[in-house]
C-alpha cells in the first residue's frame, strides 16, 4: 500500500509540475505550440441571425478568432474539418492553444475535447499489442509484404474476407508453392493472398484405409486453419463480430504477408507422415515462416521425425513457431519444446466477453461467456437441483435450474441440461477456471467459481427467488492484462530440458477470427450456430500471432537467421501487464515465472529494432545435441549431415538462462554454474550496455563484464553469467532477469533466468507434470 501511495504521489508530482510547465510555455509564446483538433460543442440557438446555416456561422467564428501565425499557413476552410448538425451541434477544428482560448469566450461556446483515436472493437489482439496503421512496426515493415507464411493445418476458407488481395503484391519469382485443385478447392480460390495450398492424408488413408475423407482437398471445414492463418496474416475486414461479442474489425498480425496453406488435419487427427511430408514440401517451395499449432510430442529429439524437420527448416533459413500445448499448470506438460523453433505460450487480452446475471434482490454478477443465442431469461424462477439425470431437469420447464457440481459432475450435469432442452441454467464449480468453450450451450447457461455460493444463499433466504440473464457483453481495456492462462502447457521441455522454455507469450485466449461460413462454430451442440468470425482459446491462437509477428520482423530484416528473429522477439517482450506488475497466472493470480510465460508477451514494435541479438547456427544447435549424448548417428539422424562434436555444450547461446540446483549425490556442497553468451550489436554503431540484474532468493548471481563497450555495428561482444548456490535449493523455482541497458536507456535487452531443484533427467509423470 504504501508502494502504491509513493508511485501515486510521484505521478501527482510529474502531472502538476508537467501542466505549471505546458502554462509557464503558453503563457511565454502561444505560437510556439502546435496547433491540435478539438471537438467543439456549440449551442445551436446562438447562432446569429444573418447567418444561414451553422456551417457558415462556424467558418466566420474561426476567421474571427484566427491567430495571425498561424493564419499566414493555414485557412480557415482547412481548420474546420466537419460541422455537425444530427448527432451534435458543434464541428471540429484544427486550432492553437490562443485561438481555443478565444474561441472559449464567442458567443454559443459550450466545451471542447481534443480529438482521440478510439481503440477499434477488434480481434483486439493487434491492437493490444501495440499495432496501430500508419505507424510503428507495421509501417516499418509494411505490414510483412514480401515475406511467405506456410501454415500446417486443418486447411482454408478462401471465401472469407480476411484472405482477399487487395493491395497484395505477386508471388516473389523465387515462389515455387502451387495451388492443388481437388474437391471443392479450384486454382481460382487462390489469390496474390493465398499463394500455395496443398493437402496431405495419405499416411492417415494408409492406416485407416476405410477412413472417408469429406472434403479431399486443401478446403478447410474444421475451422482451425482458417482461424489461424488469419490471426497470422488476415487483411483488414470491418464490422466483425461473434454473435455481437467483440464487434470491431478483424486483422491479422502481418495483413500483406503471404499465405501459404499445407492441409494435415482430417476430422481432428493428424497423421505424423502426413505433417512432415507437408513441411517438406514448405521447405522446397520457400516459405520464410513455418507456423505449427499441433501436439508433435515429447519423444526424444532424435526420435521426433517432425522435430527433424524442424531443425532442417531452420538450417535453410526458416523460422519456426510451435504452440506450447493445452495441459494446463503442472511443470513440464510443455510440449514441442525443440530448442531451433520457438515455442509460444498463451495468454488473455485486455477484452472480456461476458454476461450478467440479474438476481431478484438485485446483485449483478458478471460471467464469462460465448454463448451464441439471442434468448436472454427475464425474471424467471430460481431452483436448485442436483441435475443428476434429464428427467430430474425436466421437472423444472420454465425454470433457471441452478446446478451445484459435485465429484466432478459438471459435464454430465451439462448433458443433462442439454438433454432436457433446459430453459435456462446455472452451474456452479469448484474448478480452477471454466472453459470458455463450454459456455456455447444451445440454452442460456451461466458458469461461475465462487460467485456461485451468491446465488445459492439468495436462493435460500428468498420466498420467491428469480433472476435474468443479458448476452453478448463486451468490455475493452480489462486489468490485468496479459495473464497466463490455465490451460497454456508450462516448462522446462522434456525434451531439451537445458533451453528453457516456452519462449515467449501471445494472446491465445478469446481471440476472433476468420472461420468457415458452413462449419458451425462448435461441435457442443444440438443446435448447430454458424458465424465468418469465431472466437477461439488456445496456444494455436498464440502461435499465430508469433508466426505473424515473426513476419514482420523478417520483412524489415531479411537476412536475419532465424535465431536472430526469437532473440529479437524474446528480449523485447513485456514482462509487466497493463497495471506495470508482473504477468501474473489466471486462475491462481500468482505472478508468473519464464516457466509459465517464458520472456514475456511478444512486443512487435520494439522487436524490430532489438539493439542486441543473441544469434545462433546450425553448428551451436549440433553442439548442444553432442552435449546431450546422442550418439554419432542420432546425431546424424537429426542434423542429416556430418556434423562433428568439436564443442560439445549444453550452454546454447539462448537470449534465456535455466539453471538445475537439484541435489546431485556427486556434486559439491556448492554449485557454480556459468553461462557464456555471445551478443550481436545491431543497434547503433558506438554504444554501451551495462548489465541489470534482479536478485535470485538463496543464490549469488553475477555478470563478468558488467559493462559492454560496442565500437561498431555488428560488433559481438561476449560475457558471463554465473549462478552459486547449494547443490539442493530450498526453493522449488526462483525466478529473474538479466537485462543489458543501453546508455540513454533507448534499448533494454531482457532474458529470463530460472533456476530450480527439479531434475532435468525426469521426464513428467502421469498426473501432468514434474
Amino acid at each position: 500500500m504504501a508502494a502504491a501511495m509513493s508511485l501515486s504521489l510521484s505521478l501527482s508530482l510529474k502531472v502538476v509540475c508537467f501542466h505549471a510547465f505546458a502554462i509557464s510555455l503558453l503563457a511565454s509564446n502561444h505560437f510556439e505550440q502546435s496547433a491540435d483538433t478539438y471537438i467543439v460543442h456549440m449551442d445551436s440557438s446562438a447562432m446569429p441571425k444573418p447567418f444561414s446555416g451553422h456551417h457558415a456561422w462556424y467558418s466566420s467564428m474561426l476567421s474571427s478568432i484566427s491567430d495571425g501565425r498561424a493564419a499566414a499557413t493555414t485557412s480557415t476552410s482547412a481548420k474546420l474539418i466537419y460541422s455537425y448538425s444530427n448527432s451534435i451541434n458543434g464541428f471540429t477544428a484544427t486550432l492553437t492553444p490562443s485561438e481555443l482560448e478565444a474561441l472559449k469566450s464567442s458567443p454559443g461556446y459550450l466545451s471542447s475535447t481534443p480529438d482521440q483515436f478510439l481503440q477499434p472493437h477488434t480481434t483486439r489482439s493487434h491492437k493490444f499489442l501495440g499495432l496501430q496503421r500508419g505507424s510503428g512496426a507495421w509501417t516499418a515493415a509494411n505490414y510483412g509484404d514480401g515475406v511467405v507464411i506456410g501454415l500446417v493445418d486443418s486447411g482454408i476458407w478462401p471465401e472469407s474476407a480476411s484472405f482477399k488481395d487487395e493491395g497484395m503484391s505477386t508471388p516473389p519469382s523465387t515462389w515455387k508453392g502451387k495451388c492443388v485443385a481437388d474437391a471443392n478447392f479450384t486454382s481460382s480460390n487462390c489469390n496474390n493472398k493465398i499463394i500455395g495450398a496443398r493437402y496431405y492424408n495419405k499416411g492417415l488413408l494408409a492406416k485407416y484405409p476405410d477412413e472417408t475423407i469429406s472434403m479431399n482437398s486443401t478446403r478447410d471445414i474444421e475451422g482451425h486453419g482458417t482461424h489461424t492463418s488469419s490471426t497470422a496474416a488476415g487483411g483488414f475486414v470491418e464490422g466483425v463480430s461473434y454473435f455481437g461479442y467483440a464487434n470491431g474489425t478483424a486483422v491479422g498480425m502481418a495483413t500483406r504477408a503471404w499465405i501459404a496453406v499445407y492441409k494435415v488435419f482430417w476430422g481432428g487427427e493428424i497423421a505424423e507422415s502426413d505433417a512432415l511430408a507437408a513441411i517438406d514440401q514448405a521447405i522446397v517451395d520457400g516459405v520464410d515462416i513455418l507456423s505449427l499449432s499441433f501436439h508433435f510430442g515429447n519423444n526424444s529429439l532424435n526420435f521426433n521425425p517432425i522435430s527433424i524437420a524442424c531443425f532442417t527448416a531452420m538450417e535453410k533459413g526458416i523460422f519456426v513457431a510451435v504452440s506450447a500445448g493445452n495441459d494446463g499448470t503442472a511443470y513440464g506438460t510443455l510440449s514441442n519444446g525443440v530448442p531451433w523453433a520457438t515455442t509460444v505460450g498463451a495468454g488473455t487480452m485486455d477484452r472480456d466477453l461476458y454476461g450478467i446475471l440479474t438476481l431478484g434482490n438485485g446483485v449483478q454478477i458478471r460471467f464469462p461467456s460465448w454463448y451464441p443465442g439471442n434468448h436472454s431469461p427475464r425474471n424467471r424462477p430460481l431452483v436448485l437441483s442436483e441435475c443428476d439425470s434429464t428427467d430430474e431437469i425436466l421437472k423444472f420447464r420454465g425454470y433457471i435450474v441452478v446446478c451445484k457440481e459435485s465429484y466432478d459432475m459438471l459435464g454430465e450435469q451439462t448433458y443433462h441440461a442439454r438433454e432436457a432442452n433446459a430453459t435456462a441454467a446455472i452451474f456452479i464449480t469448484d474448478e480452477e477456471a471454466v472453459s470458455l468453450d463450454d459456455t456455447r450451450t444451445e440454452f442460456p447457461s451461466v458458469f461461475l467459481l465462487k460467485e456461485g455460493q451468491t446465488v445459492i444463499d439468495y436462493i435460500n433466504k428468498s420466498s420467491n427467488p428469480r433472476a435474468s440473464m443479458e448476452f453478448q457483453k463486451t468490455e475493452m481495456y480489462t486489468k490485468p492484462a496479459p495473464m497466463v492462462d490455465t490451460y497454456s502447457s508450462r516448462g522446462p521441455s522434456p525434451e531439451s530440458p537445458y533451453v528453457l522454455k516456452p519462449d515467449i507469450l501471445a494472446p491465445g485466449t478469446s481471440v476472433l477470427a476468420a472461420w468457415p461460413s458452413k462449419t458451425p462454430v462448435s461441435d457442443n451442440f444440438y443446435h448447430f450456430w454458424y458465424s465468418d468470425y469465431n472466437v477461439l482459446s488456445g496456444t494455436s491462437m498464440a502461435t499465430g500471432h508469433i508466426a505473424g509477428a515473426a513476419a514482420l520482423v523478417k520483412a524489415v530484416h531479411p537476412d536475419w537467421s532465424p535465431a536472430a528473429i526469437r532473440s529479437a522477439l524474446m528480449t523485447t517482450a513485456d514482462a509487466l501487464d497493463n497495471t506495470q506488475n508482473p504477468i501474473k497466472e489466471r486462475g491462481s493470480n500468482d505472478t508468473a515465472t519464464a516457466l509459465d510465460v517464458g520472456a514475456g508477451q511478444v512486443n512487435p514494435n520494439k522487436a524490430l529494432n532489438p539493439g542486441l541479438i543473441y544469434n545462433a547456427s546450425a553448428e551451436d544447435y549440433v553442439q548442444l545435441i553432442c552435449a546431450m549424448g546422442f550418439p554419432k548417428k542420432e546425431i546424424k539422424k537429426i542434423t542429416r549431415s556430418s556434423y562433428k562434436c568439436l564443442n560439445p555444450s549444453l550452454d546454447l547461446n539462448y537470449p534465456s538462462f535455466i539453471a538445475y540446483f537439484n541435489g546431485d549425490i556427486s556434486a559439491p556442497d556448492e554449485l557454480v554454474q556459468v553461462f557464456h553468451r555471445t551478443v550481436t550489436n545491431v543497434g547503433e554503431g558506438q554504444s554501451s550496455y551495462t548489465a541489470k540484474l534482479t536478485p535470485l532468493k538463496g543464490l549469488k548471481v553475477k555478470v563478468e563484464p558488467k559493462k559492454l563497450v560496442f565500437k561498431s555495428k555488428y560488433e559481438k561482444l561476449s560475457y558471463n553469467l554465473t549462478l552459486e548456490g547449494p547443490k539442493y535449493m530450498k526453493e522449488f523455482v526462483v525466478n529473474g532477469h538479466l537485462s543489458w541497458v543501453s546508455d540513454g536507456g533507448k534499448y533494454v535487452v531482457r532474458s529470463p533466468i530460472i533456476a530450480t531443484h527439479m531434475d532435468p533427467g525426469h521426464t513428467p509423470d502421469s498426473f501432468g507434470g514434474f
